[in-house]
């Protein structure tokens, strides 16, 4: 990992620009007006289910989408708000407000862009699969839950936010349930999973909300006692023009609070995009600059707050839709935000008369999608730990808290690895004979005399604060013996930490102290380079930090037979 030189962004846009055609643009055109007709029905029930109106989430979609485009480093990524968002934006809402949801998508905004910036982009593809797995179903879940109250017309106006007491007000309340609303969601939900049957390129999501609300427009003026609820019911009547950017006061105290939130945030964000960015790769060829998408990202979280809207992030949906379509460069991203652009200047009174209910659909299909049901059952035929950490990190989100998940699942995954890690590296020992080819591919075998009074140890992997303390205590168990030379061979040692030469360097004191003397074998040119700071070369001195193992026992054995002599 390097963390100098030149900023290390260059987007997508910049370079596609110079090499542009017609033919490139008419695909592109074909992509971006079909992306952005897909895109509208779920950047409005996005919103709606974080809390906010329709306005916010196409707001988010245009400003968000455009910059991702502009800014990004892949070519088809397309951005806007998302499912992962959801619960974490509610959240946030019910507890600061919108001016608390502001403050903290422009902090994980600047979190993205200095990820970007120390070129941090491929370190985030190496969270573990299990907790990705995890908390995607556990999102899933609870998004699944937050529709029920629409989908099924309960009429409820406060409904907990928890997940269990949630579940308690619907079983309660089920003799209200309004069929008429529930046929509408039913009806919505046939037209979604039929549509790709039929073919891939319909749009289910849009042709539902343009069939139901045709039908339901018509029923009400059929039968006016008839009202399934819309939309417009909600939210009243809604501006079809962008925000002007407005400010937000910041202290150090909201800073504090918001900050788990605004981490929470860039982390689901920064996998998410780089997740649909790797996917795309997969699928076009291309290859995206992952620190250029992270800045990209950050640039647009921090400036959607200032439009009043929720955080962006890459859609692996709508991205897919655009590959699909023809689309291969960032001009697609930009049209499918102009076609949004158009739908919310002119066609948002037709927005106001979308029932609840169908929108409450489209969000049970995406939260199926989501649920990734089919990933969880190959994950449980892999270790225990991974089962583990998938289990937990799911509980968590739908019991707890998103923020809580990932935390409490990146120090599970981290300490089962760390626990992995130490179950295979060995420490083993040698006397009096030693071959040098051991553990190698290597076809001669040279056998090496170790005198009498020199003891080997060998070190398989990486020597961090774990297997220093394993090693500590080896060490200790062996004074009882109290060789005259100490040869610690090092060839497989790929990296020391902190904790591992501070204990190297208390074994060559203690040792030092009880008259038994250290040399040092094979060291590998990064080790040898932590180990010329410190006083390790000072305390045995630069002669006993050998390059190879021959000339180790050699000195090893000369030492030994010195003393004996002595």
């Amino acid at each position: 990992m390097d963390f100098t030189g030149p900023i290390d962004f260059k987007p997508k846009l910049f370079s596609t620009l110079r090499h542009y055609s017609a033919a490139k643009f008419r695909s592109d055109l074909t992509a971006g007006i079909v992306v952005g007709i897909v895109a509208l029905p779920l950047a409005i029930a996005f919103a709606i289910a974080s809390g906010v109106s329709p306005t916010v989430g196409l707001t988010t979609a245009i400003i968000g989408g455009f910059l991702v485009s502009a800014l990004g480093g892949c070519s088809v990524q397309i951005g806007g708000p998302t499912g992962a968002f959801i619960i974490i934006v509610y959240g946030i809402i019910a507890n600061y407000g919108l001016q608390g949801l502001a403050i903290a998508t422009m902090m994980a905004g600047i979190i993205l862009v200095m990820l970007g910036l120390f070129r941090l982009g491929t370190v985030i593809k190496f969270i573990p699969y299990p907790i990705v797995v995890g908390f995607t179903a556990g999102i899933a879940l609870t998004i699944f839950s937050t529709q029920i109250n629409d989908f099924l017309g309960l009429g409820l106006t406060e409904v907990p936010a928890s997940f269990i007491p949630k579940w308690g007000v619907y079983f309660t309340n089920l003799k209200s349930v309004d069929w008429v609303t529930t046929c509408v969601g039913i009806v919505s939900l046939l037209i979604i999973i039929g549509a790709p049957k039929v073919s891939k390129r319909l749009p289910g999501s849009l042709l539902s909300i343009i069939i139901v609300t045709a039908g339901v427009y018509l029923l009400h003026r059929l039968y006016p006692d008839i009202h399934v609820t819309t939309i417009g019911d909600r939210f009243g009547s809604m501006p079809t023009d962008i925000p002007h950017p407005h400010g937000f006061s910041l202290s150090m105290d909201t800073i504090n609070e918001l900050l788990p939130s605004a981490f929470t945030i860039a982390v689901l964000g920064a996998i998410e995009s780089l997740l649909s960015a790797t996917v795309a790769d997969g699928i076009t060829g291309s290859r995206t600059n992952s620190n250029t998408e992270l800045i990209g990202q950050g640039a647009a979280n921090i400036i959607v707050p200032f439009f009043g809207g929720i955080p962006v992030t890459g859609a692996i949906a709508r991205t897919m839709t655009n590959i699909t379509n023809g689309g291969r460069t960032p001009v697609a991203g930009i049209i499918h935000a102009v076609v949004l652009l158009l739908i919310f200047l002119f066609l948002m009174p037709l927005i106001n008369l979308v029932p609840m209910t169908c929108l409450a659909a489209v969000l049970i299909v995406v939260s199926y999608n989501m649920s990734g049901w089919r990933t969880i059952r190959s994950i449980f035929h892999s270790p225990k730990s991974d089962i583990t950490v998938l289990g937990v990190t799911f509980g968590l989100t739908v019991i707890f808290d998103l923020t809580i998940a990932i935390e409490i699942g990146l120090l599970l995954a981290i300490i089962l690895f760390l626990r992995r890690v130490m179950e295979n590296t060995q420490i083993k020992v040698y006397s009096e004979q030693l071959d040098v080819a051991e553990g190698t591919d290597i076809a001669k075998h040279e056998v090496l005399d170790v005198a009498k009074g020199v003891e080997v140890y060998e070190i398989d992997g990486p020597f961090f604060f774990g297997i220093a303390t394993k090693f500590d205590e080896l060490m200790r168990s062996s004074m009882k013996r109290k060789p005259i030379v100490r040869i610690i061979r090092m060839r497989k040692v790929p990296f020391i930490d902190a904790t591992g030469l501070h204990n190297l360097e208390t074994l060559i004191a203690s040792s030092r102290a009880a008259d038994i003397a250290i040399v040092l074998s094979g060291v590998r040119e990064s080790v040898h380079k932590v180990l010329m700071q410190s006083k390790v070369v000072e305390l045995i001195g630069s002669e006993n930090i050998c390059s190879h193992i021959s000339k180790a026992v050699h000195i090893a054995n000369r030492i030994a037979n010195e003393k004996e002599l002595s």
